[in-house]
């Protein structure tokens, strides 16, 4: 019997944040370069994407790269780019036919033009859906996002639309690249690792946090309702007593 069978449909995360680590360390163990297990990473996010799609779960944030990466060798970046096209562009059928939308938050100021374009493309193609959101964090870090909001919030006090003491945490929320999203309620990292690596630092305040040693480029289906059943074991308090929520 798969896990999947043992999930209770009312209990579902409505948004499921991932750090996908361990691609580079899943190819060592191949006798491969990191690239080999980048491009088995990307069988992951297809079966992860449809195993949300089958739940019905409303948002998935994927990080793909971040701010950081950019100082890995030049080779490897290049390799990322042109696997992460290539994968947008044989997956956008799939994505019409299952009613995904994609979107894409981060710098992407500095990515080359042709990688624009067809995040341009595809998030436009796909923008007329209302199943599961795929959200693909490139070229991101919260603390590049935290910032960039402080700069709009500063621009609107100096232009005199927003006053000082009408800030709040809607604000900071409603200036981020996230905005049109709700919160993780689910954040999950393979490959052993315990940290956040500054992604969704304000988002995850109140996010179920989940560790797994399991290597991306293993982490199927299985493990994904692992992690869903273990949120589902969860109490979730917000600051309440469990007496407050009994």
């Amino acid at each position: 019997m798969s896990l999947k069978d043992k999930i209770i449909p009312s209990r579902m995360p409505k948004h499921i944040a991932i750090i996908m680590d361990g691609n580079g360390r899943w190819a060592k163990q191949q006798g491969e370069e990191r690239l080999f297990g980048h491009q088995h990473g990307a069988d992951s996010v297809r079966e992860i994407t449809e195993a949300a799609v089958e739940l019905g779960i409303g948002f998935i944030t994927l990080y793909a790269f971040s701010t950081e990466n950019w100082s890995r060798p030049q080779d490897e970046i290049d390799g990322l780019m042109m696997l992460f096209m290539q994968s947008m562009e044989n997956e956008t059928p799939t994505m019409m036919k299952n009613n995904v939308r994609f979107r894409v938050i981060g710098e992407i100021e500095k990515l080359n033009e042709h990688t624009q374009v067809a995040i341009r493309n595809i998030t436009e193609k796909t923008s007329k859906n209302t199943g599961l959101t795929l959200i693909v964090a490139l070229s991101y870090s919260s603390r590049w996002e935290i910032t960039n909001a402080t700069k709009t919030i500063a621009q609107k006090v100096k232009d005199n639309l927003l006053k000082i003491e009408e800030i709040n945490q809607d604000t900071i929320t409603d200036s981020l690249c996230t905005k049109d999203f709700p919160d993780p309620d689910l954040l999950i990292r393979t490959s052993g690792e315990y940290r956040i690596s500054n992604f969704l630092m304000w988002q995850i305040s109140y996010s179920e946090l989940y560790f797994t040693d399991t290597l991306w480029p293993d982490f199927k289906k299985e493990e994904f309702y692992k992690a869903i059943l273990d949120f589902q074991s969860r109490e979730r308090r917000f600051g309440k007593t469990s007496e407050q929520l009994k």
